[in-house]
C-alpha cells in the first residue's frame, strides 16, 4: 500500500533534527542521517529502536561525525 502523498510530505525522521523523509522502496530514509525505517502494513514505524540505523548513527548526519546540536568539546 503506497503512502499518500500528503503523509509522506508531514513524516520526519524521529532524531533532533527532525529532517523530512523519503519514499525508497518499502520503507522511509532520513535525508540528513540516512536511518531507515519499514513501513508495515502501510503503516510508516519510526520507532529508532524499529530503525536502521545511517552510517555515522540515528540523528548523525551522514558525512560526518557529530550529532546535530551537539558542539564539539574542547
Amino acid at each position: 500500500m503506497p503512502l499518500p502523498p500528503d503523509l509522506l510530505a508531514i513524516l520526519a525522521c524521529p532524531s533532533p533534527d527532525h529532517a523530512p523523509l523519503e519514499l525508497a522502496g518499502e520503507e522511509l530514509v532520513c535525508s540528513c542521517c540516512a536511518s531507515r525505517f519499514p513501513i508495515r502494513d502501510g503503516i510508516p514505524v519510526l520507532l529508532a529502536d524499529d530503525a536502521v540505523p545511517g552510517p555515522n548513527g540515528l540523528g548523525v548526519p551522514a558525512g560526518t561525525a557529530q550529532p546535530l546540536g551537539i558542539e564539539p568539546a574542547t
